[in-house]
């Protein structure tokens, strides 16, 4: 087996409690926008956006000072839940939505997102792309988060991925998706450009829903009524694709596609969409519910039973379809043992090194888990 090991941690501490090996969710999205900065909301419906207080307040106090907040907020909601999308944060990164204000509110995300959205990216001009920086910054910090990126509405599609400037690590929990949508304003029911963003996090949501987060949101219909800015041809897809930059097609008689599904990195076993997100999930999930090993002293009994808890965990997601190979020790291993829990380091910590074949069977890319653990 060829075990490449691009260095994926979660590092974990605290409480004792077992509980079953469920997995974590994958497609709960925060949507930071230019609104008055305070407590992130959580809403589950598109009645309930339309519902809130804080909203209503929101577009009141934007009436009243002659403009929109957050001019795509609405809309990029809208798309969320037309396309599939379920329980989301609101998130207010300020009203001039800087970039200190989204490093606060992004610190105030909720530990269950999964995705992030800037409805507003663009619209602080030069200020752009050090937010899109900070959203790849802040989701290369938790492995189970992506930064769901749309490009600007006449940028050079092309120049973008160089203008923002992002290290690997942080361009492999960083996507890039062009051009914009024109749909039925929400409220006024006229044609309005909207960033892609919205409706593209929704079918994310709803393809991980129907086939699992292994499968990449590719070849999806948008749903909603709605256009392109601009109708890319073959050759400008294929040349955006190479440099990562996810396309939207329009197709006779199949509506708009999400046609790509590339991060921004250039290394080859981050370079896809639903590799980079399954890995976040399995480290998330095995880290999370693995966290009873935190109370207990590393010995040989402590890493037998996480090596079966994990063991069960990834078989089970071998047999919907998640891991390629036609038996699971095709499919992934599990080390946690002396070998990389050696007796003169052991004590204080549990180190889990899972290698899992997510692009070919027995090429097996690895994750490391390490829990801090109770002492003699």
């Amino acid at each position: 087996m060829n075990d490449h090991a691009p260095g994926v941690f979660g590092n974990e501490s605290s409480s004792c409690g077992v509980r079953p090996l469920s997995g974590s969710s994958t497609s709960i999205a925060a949507f930071v926008g230019h609104l008055e900065a305070g407590e992130p909301r959580r809403i589950t419906t598109w009645k309930e956006f339309n519902e809130d207080a804080s909203t209503a307040d929101e577009d009141k106090r934007a009436a009243e000072s002659g403009g929109a907040r957050s001019p795509y907020l609405a809309a990029t909601v809208s798309g969320w839940f037309a396309n599939g999308g379920g329980a989301c944060w609101i998130v207010g990164a300020g009203q001039d939505g800087s970039v200190a204000g989204y490093e606060v509110a992004l610190a105030c995300l909720d530990p269950e997102v999964n995705i992030v959205v800037a409805p507003d990216l663009w619209e602080g001009g030069d200020d752009g792309a050090a937010i899109a920086r900070v959203l790849a910054r802040h989701c290369t910090a938790a492995p189970n988060r992506m930064a769901l990126l749309h490009t600007a509405k006449d940028a050079d599609a092309a120049a973008l991925p160089k203008l923002l400037g992002l290290n690997e690590e942080e361009a492999q929990h960083t996507t890039l998706y062009h051009p914009w949508l024109s749909v039925s304003d929400v409220s006024q029911g006229e044609p309005r450009l909207i960033p892609p963003c919205g409706h593209v996090a929704g079918t994310w949501a709803r393809t991980d829903a129907e086939h699992g987060v292994h499968t990449a949101p590719v070849h999806v219909a948008l749903r909603g009524s709605t256009r392109l800015q601009r109708r890319l041809t073959a050759a400008e897809q294929g040349a955006l694709n190479h440099m990562g930059v996810n396309c939207l097609r329009a197709f006779p008689g199949q509506g708009t596609l999400i046609w790509g599904a590339r991060t921004l990195s250039q290394d080859s076993d981050w370079r896809y969409l639903n590799v980079r997100r399954l890995a976040g999930h399995l480290t998330e999930s095995i880290s999370s519910e693995t966290r009873w090993a935190a109370c207990r002293r590393n010995d040989e009994r402590l890493r037998a039973a996480v090596r079966a808890y994990v063991t069960s965990f990834l078989t089970s997601k071998w047999r919907t379809g998640a891991l390629l190979g036609e038996t699971p020790e095709d499919s992934f291993h599990v080390i946690c043992d002396e070998s990389n829990n050696p007796p003169e380091t052991g004590q204080g910590s549990l180190s889990i090194h899972v290698g899992f074949a997510a692009l070919r069977p027995a090429e097996l890319i690895s994750i490391v888990i390490v829990h801090q653990t109770a002492a003699e």
